[in-house]
């Protein structure tokens, strides 16, 4: 048996942050929902880096109880970052990139918002309202 320090044995048994995670979802786009691309881009997810080390999210992908989808292409997330993934479309710059779609993604109501990398692994999930496998979150 090897004696551990009390300091790192309790580390051991607190709750482990992932890597990497979907850090806060604007599911409800602030105001009216119009459509428009300023209202479309109000609703996004966050994703965060919790490591040091920057992450290729290139091929990762957010998705929808709908089957909606976005794929990351080209993009690297620097160690202790966030990425905003909006709904609408703009131009993608470090701290924000674009679905480029003209309709809502996540519903108000209910929905789940799964992350997966490269190899269609899970990754993290962040679920709001009684969504479709029952239950409420």
């Amino acid at each position: 048996m090897v004696a551990v320090p009390a300091s790192a044995a309790d580390h051991d048994h607190r709750a482990k942050r992932p890597s990497v995670e979907i850090s806060r979802v604007q599911y409800d786009s602030p105001g009216r929902d119009t459509r428009s691309n300023r209202s479309l881009n109000k609703e996004w997810v966050e994703i965060t880096n919790n490591t040091r080390r920057a992450v290729n999210l290139d091929g990762w992908t957010l998705k929808d109880e709908d089957g909606h989808t976005y794929t990351f292409r080209h993009y690297r997330l620097d160690g202790r970052a966030t990425v905003r993934v909006h709904t609408g479309q703009g131009r993608d710059t470090r701290h924000d990139v674009y679905q480029d779609r003209r309709n809502y993604v996540w519903d108000n109501r209910s929905d789940t918002a799964t992350l997966r990398n490269d190899h269609r692994r899970f990754v993290d999930s962040e679920s709001w309202g009684h969504h479709r496998h029952g239950g409420r979150h």
